[in-house]
């Protein structure tokens, strides 16, 4: 019996025959067969590529692709026309692999990425020997052709297919450092989309063909969207060399940035992929000492610790970290812009000292929406957010707002209720809340929620005992229409959507 042959998956790189690898080039000359995918029209990029390699007498098996778009009368739509091209050229080869002869499918790039060699593979490994020669990337081509430092240090690399759908490749740009987009084409004008919404289109830059004679490298922003062939790329450099696509680095090369970030109330799975992200990347971490003890910092990053009362001086000790080309993160539980250090970091970046430091802020899950779905929906139609605290603005100010939103029957959200040095505001909220409501008003106490000592209180504000109350919890008092409900399955509390205009009539939901 013969020996089956062996399948060899050569990988051609980006297209310069000169960055074939030699092992690649000996098994091209070597090989009995030399197989190669192509469009309809006949003409294969891998077979020129290949070209220099290959030897007179070889059999060459062309694979042409039944359809080149999603546009097919194939019952089993574009994907189904596709199945069934690639077990039908698997099978052409098996019949050269049984027959003992060797077989060289040639693969653009490198043959496990993105490429056709890989359903060949699988169609066909388990019955024969298979070799797979890695190739150059079309990433790494693209990157020299831009000829800026992709990654440096600790960020990471991360390559996108340019036909994932819009919303997703924002949410993915914003979470990487440096990204390579590939399968443009028709995708092109979306790609760019996404990339102007992230905010990182400045530093992008567009590559058709890479390593070829019609290598082209242009700004993203100057291409042609109608003129994009599919072999082309978008490549991002990592922050740390971030030129901008107008051939300067902004502001000054040595001046890093500011991001403001939220961990969310408590527990570690609220704090979001794109927090996780840029604490990941910071050099610097600035926050409150509490908040900080959430974060395990990387070897590297400096912590930089402070009391809670010094909000204005951490906020400019992160931006002059950053005016030094720190990449500050700036700490915050919660929401970073709800009674946290987003205003301080953007109040002081203000000042002319600082306004060449780019600035960020990145939101997180904010204390009142946890304790609310801790109970339900009590947030569920109009509400006020109000802090209790009179350290920074008069106790008569805390009031007036608080009458103003009890008299439009507002839910209110009630954060910094009290502290060591506040211990009776509490309780003076509690009478302003059965004078001008009732003391059957719905009142919900969310300690720690998320935390290891979680505790949700459902009670009214007649019961309500102001004396467990302390920093960390969060208030919610309902509004006229907010109802508790005892249902088998547990309790649940809801504002209704639905409201009673001044007519009496329920106003319609929209």
């Amino acid at each position: 019996m013969t020996a089956p042959g062996t399948l060899w998956g050569v990988g051609l790189g980006p297209g310069d025959s000169e960055l074939v690898t030699v092992k690649a080039a000996r098994v091209i000359g070597e090989a009995d067969v030399v197989a190669y995918h192509c469009a309809q029209h006949g003409n294969s990029i891998a077979l020129g590529v290949a070209e220099p390699y290959l030897r007179e007498g070889q059999v060459r098996e062309e694979l042409r692709y039944p359809v080149t778009t999603e546009t097919t009368d194939h019952p089993g739509g574009y994907r189904g026309a596709l199945d069934e091209f690639y077990t039908q050229a698997a099978e052409r080869l098996a019949v050269h692999l049984r027959a003992g002869k060797s077989v060289a499918l040639l693969a653009e790039g490198d043959p496990l990425f993105y490429s056709s060699f890989m359903h060949m593979h699988k169609r066909l490994v388990g019955e024969f020997p298979v070799e797979i020669i890695p190739g150059v990337t079309s990433p790494s081509a693209a990157v020299a052709a831009v000829g800026l430092p992709w990654v440096e240090a600790d960020e990471t690399t991360t390559i996108l297919p340019g036909t994932l759908p819009r919303d997703e490749l924002v949410r993915r740009l914003r979470d990487a450092d440096a990204v390579a987009i590939m399968k443009l084409g028709r995708t092109f004008a979306a790609v760019r989309e996404a990339l102007e919404i992230a905010g990182v289109a400045d530093r992008a830059w567009y590559v058709e063909r890479a390593s070829t004679d019609r290598q082209r490298v242009v700004p993203v922003r100057d291409v042609d969207a109608s003129t994009v062939p599919y072999f082309s790329m978008v490549v991002v450099p990592g922050r740390l060399n971030a030129v901008t696509t107008g051939g300067v680095v902004p502001q000054d090369v040595s001046v890093g940035e500011v991001v403001v970030v939220g961990l969310g109330p408590g527990a570690d799975r609220w704090t979001t992929p794109e927090v996780s992200a840029e604490l990941s990347r910071a050099t610097d971490l600035v926050g409150y000492a509490t908040y900080l003890r959430r974060v395990v910092p990387r070897p590297g990053q400096r912590v930089h610790a402070s009391d809670n009362k010094v909000e204005s001086e951490r906020a400019c000790m992160a931006l002059d970290l950053a005016a030094r080309g720190g990449q500050v993160v700036v700490v915050s539980s919660g929401d970073p812009g709800v009674f946290a250090m987003a205003t301080a970091v953007v109040e002081m970046a203000a000042d002319d000292e600082w306004s060449h430091v780019p600035v960020r802020v990145v939101p997180g899950v904010t204390a009142a929406s946890a304790v609310a779905a801790a109970v339900g929906a009590p947030l569920g139609h109009d509400f006020a957010v109000i802090s209790l605290s009179d350290r920074l603005k008069s106790w008569e100010i805390v009031v007036r707002r608080l009458r103003s939103a009890l008299a439009s029957d507002m839910v209110i959200a009630v954060y910094n209720p009290a502290s060591r040095e506040r211990t009776w505001q509490v309780a003076a909220l509690r009478e302003m809340v059965i004078e001008l409501a009732s003391p059957d008003r719905v009142v919900i106490l969310g300690r720690d929620v998320g935390g290891p000592t979680e505790t949700v209180t459902v009670t009214t504000a007649g019961e309500m005992d102001p004396g467990v109350v302390d920093m960390r919890t969060l208030l919610i008092v309902g509004s006229s229409t907010t109802t508790v409900v005892e249902r088998a399955a547990g309790r649940a509390v809801f504002t209704s959507r639905r409201y009673e205009d001044s007519s009496g009539s329920a106003a319609a939901r929209p």
